[in-house]
């Protein structure tokens, strides 16, 4: 019980977040340990607890570092966000140049000595969004204006969104969907969202072009595969077909935990369509509660922009939690065939690396903002407190 009291006491911030964040992380491990039952099979000779072990490693060390990001004063972001910003578009161009090539995509580079991949879109996300958050907090008092404002808001976006593109589009749309909502809650006028947004739809074209003759740069023929494939083909294809049938199966309560069928069958279970399997052994039931966990995060997210006292902080939280649940949706709208198929995974739960410590990152960064907006506001009680004395003292 004073174990329970002592970390209670030290977890400041939104409490809801910090809850979201634990039942994410034991349905990460529960659904990654039973759905890397195939893959185990045909790489480790059937040892499921090797990826288990990994991803508890995984979700150990990111919550290690969504503490660390959550004790340090927000405002650190918004000095180290040029720098940041910086590194990634290198890392970006690196990547498209000498990347480790995986599925006909390069998006990864290979972290010498541990051999491990690392996705640099999940760095350049984070980067672009704190820099967009300290870009709208700074041109405040300018915001309408189109040469002091908009042009430094905008390059940044298309500049990052044109290099993640080629080999992921799916990313780019993600994080040029979030910087459009930022730009919105920020108060730049629509026409020049608007203005983006005709960039963006010229920048695709242009890539679309630019895919016909550089094809090994450009996915060009996976993107038309998957668009056509949505459209023209009721039922969806091999991927969405057995997506459906694990959502079918599952039913209202789920086969159980570690009883998946479905898992032999579809392509990245542990990955991209994770949420069919938690769909397949825990049911509607299950899939609703990671759907209500998601729209909680967004709805906790927009309190703490509602308080803030800060335009920085704002925005930072904003941004950040859009990028998360947006993502999330994304995912499981695929799983259900709302949309094409992306590759986007689920925030937090499905198995990875780099996906899971950026996002650990993210919602570190948000707990940090909560955190200000807590001690604000109490401090704004005790003020007021303060003043109420001091009236009947004169009184």
């Amino acid at each position: 019980m004073s174990i329970g009291r002592t970390i209670a006491k030290d977890l400041k911030g939104d409490k809801a977040i910090w809850l979201i964040v634990f039942f994410l992380g034991i349905f990460s491990l529960l659904a990654v340990y039973s759905a890397v039952g195939s893959m185990a099979y045909k790489v480790r000779g059937g040892n499921t607890e090797y990826y288990l072990i990994q991803q508890i490693v995984f979700i150990t060390v990111g919550f290690f570092v969504m503490w660390v990001s959550y004790k340090l004063d927000y405002i650190f972001y918004s000095k180290l966000a040029p720098v940041l910003f910086m590194i990634s578009i290198p890392l970006l161009i690196y990547t498209i140049g000498f990347g480790t090539e995986i599925n006909e995509a390069k998006r990864w580079i290979t972290i010498p000595w541990i051999d491990k991949t690392f996705q640099t879109s999940d760095f350049a996300r984070i980067a672009l969004i704190i820099y967009l958050a300290r870009s709208i907090a700074k041109k405040q008092d300018v915001i309408k204006d189109f040469k002091t404002a908009f042009v430094p808001l905008i390059l940044p976006v298309v500049i990052v969104t044109i290099l993640i593109a080629p080999s992921d589009l799916s990313t780019a749309l993600l994080l040029f969907a979030t910087s459009m909502a930022m730009m919105f809650i920020g108060r730049v006028q629509m026409k020049y969202i608007f203005l983006l947004l005709i960039v963006g739809v010229a920048l695709l074209s242009l890539l679309i072009i630019l895919g016909h003759f550089f094809p090994e740069m450009i996915r060009l023929q996976t993107w038309i595969s998957r668009v056509s494939e949505f459209f023209n083909n009721s039922d969806g294809g091999y991927q969405i077909q057995q997506s459906k049938i694990a959502i079918a199966n599952g039913e209202w309560f789920g086969v159980g935990p570690g009883n998946s069928l479905q898992r032999n069958y579809l392509p990245y279970p542990y990955a991209d369509f994770i949420y069919a399997i938690i769909m397949e052994e825990y049911g509607l039931i299950g899939g609703l509660i990671i759907m209500g966990l998601y729209l909680w995060l967004l709805f906790r997210g927009i309190s703490i922009v509602t308080r803030s006292p800060k335009t920085f902080g704002a925005m930072l939280a904003m941004g950040l939690t859009l990028n998360i649940v947006i993502q999330a949706f994304a995912n499981i709208a695929v799983s259900v065939h709302l949309v094409p198929v992306t590759g986007l995974t689920l925030p937090l739960i499905s198995m990875g690396g780099s996906s899971v410590l950026i996002t650990c990152l993210s919602l570190g960064i948000i707990l940090s903002v909560s955190r200000f907006v807590e001690q604000s506001e109490k401090e704004k009680v005790a003020l007021n407190e303060i003043e109420n004395e001091s009236l009947k003292e004169k009184g």
